[in-house]
């Protein structure tokens, strides 16, 4: 579930191992790529943090973001 926390949309995902967790990873960079709209993240070994702001907008939560979060579930499903 994605939580609105200091103007940024952020969520937390974990997977059986490293390979799955990167994986992922490029699945969104793939996304997020064609969307115009880059998160910032991390990882280590099987997590994955992702945040999400418009820095356009002034480091705000927009639909942009909304937009890639809905884009992200789907692919963790």
């Amino acid at each position: 579930m994605w939580i609105e926390k200091d103007n940024r949309l952020v969520r937390e995902f974990k997977f059986r191992n490293f390979v799955e967790a990167f994986g992922f990873m490029c699945q969104v960079a793939i996304v997020a790529e064609k969307m115009d709209h880059h998160p910032n993240w991390s990882n280590v070994y099987n997590t994955v943090k992702i945040e999400l702001t418009t820095h356009d907008a002034g480091n705000i939560v927009t639909d942009k973001d909304r937009e890639l979060a809905a884009a992200i579930d789907r692919l963790a499903d």
